[in-house]
């Protein structure tokens, strides 16, 4: 997909991944939607990148919540006339092993990691049909494809994510709707330090989470650029290497 002057949805916009796909995609000559739930830091982003020459809406919103989620989806397509990408980037983790996870911290996580993104790509695909197609594109994590004690939950709702989004893919992909996964891998943002519970018990032994640990973290406009590279070249999943 040509980037430029198509309007791309983001979730999460206000810091970290979805801040730094923000600035990346308004470079590339986008029209962006911005979601967050952060309303003074959202609105200031779409000042800034209006006073670079993009045009840029700030719509706050909590996307755990179904019904915020389908009112930024057609505020954005009644604000711009259309809505070519929608990139599901919210996310939050919660700390715990299988035996002491708060189920609570779990349902939460679910409602955005999960029924956040699969509301937004069932509020899009009948926008993108009539227009004749489109890009949904999930923020996943590598820690799907692993075995790390302590975040099962979070590693499970993105695998949720992953089937959604895999099953998505053949289901649209006749409508010339594309579904893509991305895989960032250990990002340096906040998102830890954001992260629900307490991880009471630490894991004794390697894992595959402390094998390879003295890699550096990637930064947020890597992954940017990664996000933006299967915008472009469209590919089912994008990693970051």
């Amino acid at each position: 997909m040509e980037i430029r002057d198509k309007v791309v949805l983001i979730t999460g916009a206000s810091a970290g991944i979805g801040l730094a796909t923000a600035r990346r995609f308004a470079a590339a000559g986008a029209k962006l939607a911005l979601v967050a739930r952060s309303a003074d830091i959202l609105n200031h982003l779409a000042e800034e990148l209006k006073s670079r020459g993009s045009d840029a809406v700030a719509l706050p919103a909590d996307v755990s919540d179904p019904k915020q989620v389908q009112w930024v989806i057609e505020e954005t397509a009644q604000h711009f006339g259309r809505l070519d990408v929608v990139i599901n980037n919210a996310g939050q983790a919660a700390r715990g092993t299988i035996a002491d996870l708060n189920p609570d911290d779990f349902r939460k996580i679910f409602y955005l990691n999960v029924i956040g993104p699969l509301t937004a790509m069932q509020a899009v695909i009948p926008i993108m049909r009539e227009q004749g197609g489109g890009l949904i594109i999930n923020i996943s994590s590598v820690v799907t494809k692993m075995n790390i004690p302590g975040i099962g939950a979070y590693a499970a709702t993105k695998s949720a994510l992953n089937m959604l989004s895999d099953t998505a893919r053949g289901e649209l992909a006749s409508e010339k709707i594309r579904v893509i996964s991305v895989y960032p891998r250990v990002t340096a943002t906040d998102f830890g330090k954001n992260a629900l519970g307490v991880l009471r018990q630490q894991p004794q032994g390697p894992s595959k989470q402390t094998q390879g640990s003295s890699n550096p973290s990637d930064t947020p406009e890597f992954v940017a650029e990664k996000i933006l590279a299967a915008a472009l070249n469209e590919a089912d999943e994008q990693y970051m290497d």
